[in-house]
């Protein structure tokens, strides 16, 4: 996707990632719209409840999200689940019988999908630590958390990259089942490698080592149900086993995901038909060279790019500029006191976390290396490695989108970011990610115009997965 930019310095890039004064959280979770008096009956479907017959959200502005312009004063339909019209007050009539929601001095899009969260993971300073303490407790605790998170920032589908696939595929289940809130999630299970790096993360990361391994693995994982393969550390792989998971993969229907941190690792990947590439590297190279480049050139009506551009800066943000964000209750949402507080207790020393010594030679570069992706004319998506240190899921999928903004991106093109286009790679476009007949209804509402100032979505109003709300 190519698109119009200008140039930014790191100094504002950091800036952008400062929140606005937290409002009360029991208000934000609390607070309903008010109510416009209409002809229609003014009963107002409320968080938590399923509506039966007709919904309509009625008044606002809506961004369908096929890019076109606002819709105002609109009107959204919505019947089983799905929607059933989309249009304005002049052109669509609303049933009498229907629940009327006034959506008044609100901005109506679709909900927002990101394309790389950890839901094993809630933020914590120390993946050993959090391992010890929480690895038997992942379905039961932590990724419940995380759904709930996600969802109610506004989030209504996801892709989790990298889990234990049978914990994975049971919250995946649950959600499904209705026995958990949570987004739609499209997973990856386990990362495929050559070795996992500490002996403790078995369970999700594979190592692979010659072709039978990985057309048997990756088979497995397909029949299982995984949406995706996530393939990491492709370079330090034999070409033989690279190209035998990368095949398998498209044999069976399954888009490749691989990281893009080294040169060679993209190279790699390219080589053999990755599908989608993850990060803007954590490598100290100023940026991608030339002979890249043109690759990624070649392939830009094919291939996506996922570049999770926020998470250093979120984290020099909370090292650096504002602590206090550790304080906000916000990410403390659904969970024990306990875990919150070990949490908060892993991030106190947040500059002598190990990826604080990655800062000086890496975040002055991501700004050039984000430019040289979209140049490119690859399709960005929005993903924000949700879950690592410092990325709570209430919030990392707005701070990405702002910072994308920051970055020179239309606020329009990145609100696509976040949902057409990840609905495309997911080949899910004809259930999510635009507002339009017959997809579900996946809806989100802000107060604010997020075309005109991304941060209001730190601050979302409404929430709707399959018609029913749920904030």
């Amino acid at each position: 996707m190519r698109i119009d930019r200008t140039p930014i310095g790191i100094v504002s890039l950091a800036l952008t990632l400062a929140a606005c004064t937290p409002p009360d959280p029991a208000a934000t979770r609390d607070a309903q719209p008010a109510e416009t008096v209409t002809a229609a009956p003014a009963e107002q479907a409320a968080p938590g409840t399923a509506t039966s017959g007709v919904l309509a959200l009625v008044g606002g502005r809506t961004l369908d999200g096929f890019g076109g312009p606002p819709l105002e004063n609109s009107v959204i339909l919505i019947e089983d689940g799905r929607i059933t019209a989309v249009g304005t007050e002049d052109n669509t009539e609303v049933p009498a019988s229907a629940t009327r929601i006034s959506t008044d001095g609100m901005t109506v899009m679709p909900g927002l999908i990101d394309m790389h969260v950890h839901m094993m993971l809630l933020g914590h300073g120390d993946y050993r630590r959090w391992d010890e303490l929480y690895a038997d407790r992942m379905n039961e605790l932590v990724m419940p958390i995380a759904a709930d998170q996600l969802l109610w920032s506004g989030v209504t589908s996801a892709r989790d990259l990298g889990a234990n696939p049978d914990e994975i595929l049971e919250v995946r289940r649950q959600i499904e089942a209705g026995e958990i809130p949570g987004p739609r999630l499209f997973v990856s299970g386990p990362f495929l490698q050559v070795a996992p790096y500490e002996d403790y993360e078995a369970p999700y990361r594979w190592g692979i080592t010659s072709e039978l391994q990985a057309r048997q693995t990756v088979q497995q994982l397909a029949r299982r149900g995984i949406d995706t393969i996530k393939l990491i550390d492709q370079d330090q792989m034999d070409e033989g086993v690279v190209a035998a998971i990368v095949e398998t993969a498209h044999a069976e229907g399954l888009p490749v995901v691989a990281h893009g941190h080294r040169m060679e690792e993209i190279r790699v990947g390219l080589r053999h038909g990755v599908d989608n590439f993850e990060h803007t590297g954590l490598g100290t190279a100023p940026g991608y060279p030339e002979d890249v480049l043109e690759l990624l050139r070649e392939r830009n009506s094919s291939l996506y790019w996922t570049p999770t551009v926020s998470p250093l800066l979120t984290m020099q943000y909370t090292g650096e500029i504002f602590p206090e964000r550790l304080d906000d209750p916000r990410w403390r949402q659904g969970m024990p006191d306990a875990l919150a507080d070990e949490i908060r207790s892993s991030l106190a020393r947040i500059t002598q976390l190990p990826y604080y010594a990655l800062f000086p030679s890496r975040i002055p570069k991501l700004a050039t290396k984000f430019a040289q992706l979209r140049d490119t004319g690859v399709t960005l998506m929005i993903g924000t490695d949700s879950g690592i240190p410092t990325m709570f899921h209430n919030d990392s999928t707005w701070r990405e989108m702002a910072l994308w903004v920051e970055l020179g991106v239309p606020a329009m093109q990145v609100i696509q970011a976040a949902t057409l286009w990840p609905a495309r790679f997911l080949r899910a476009e004809g259930d999510i990610g635009v507002l339009a007949e017959g997809r579900y209804a996946d809806i989100i509402a802000v107060r604010g115009d997020p075309l005109a100032d991304m941060r209001v979505l730190e601050n979302i109003d409404m929430v709707f997965k399959g018609g029913a709300r749920v904030r």
